[in-house]
């Protein structure tokens, strides 16, 4: 762990789009009200929840674990599912698509953002200033 940072919390949630509710309540406890990047952090981790759907923590029993980890003037939420066939996120830029568009808001809206991937999973993160 990098000098200066603070697991804030984890947890770990049925990899189910229906789980979005549930991963929001879960950011919102950890950042309290009144937090200035409380509403950003909220959409944010919604939308990479919901992506779960590509992943293959959508099967039967897979999870998606949600991280807050503070840093120096900054906060970070990851967001590690199980992997998928494709492994790599991708950014889709079409404003006007129904669908696909999460990664595009988090690229707009977080101060920093990219993905690990590992044969045990992806983790997406976010990072957004203080």
């Amino acid at each position: 762990m990098l000098t200066g940072t603070a697991v804030l919390g984890t947890a770990t949630i049925p990899g189910r789009e229906q789980s979005v509710p549930e991963a929001r309540a879960f950011v919102d406890g950890i950042l309290g009200p009144g937090h200035p990047r409380s509403d950003v952090a909220r959409l944010l981790v919604s939308e990479l929840v919901n992506a779960v759907q590509h992943t293959y923590s959508r099967r039967p029993g897979g999870t998606v674990t949600v991280a807050v980890i503070e840093l120096v003037g900054s906060l970070r939420v990851e967001v590690i599912d199980e992997g998928s066939a494709r492994n790599i996120p991708v950014v889709r830029e079409d404003v006007l698509a129904t669908d696909g568009r999460g990664l595009f808001l988090v690229q707009s809206l977080a101060d920093e953002w990219g993905y690990v991937c590992e044969s045990t999973g992806t983790t997406v993160w976010f990072r957004l200033a203080a």
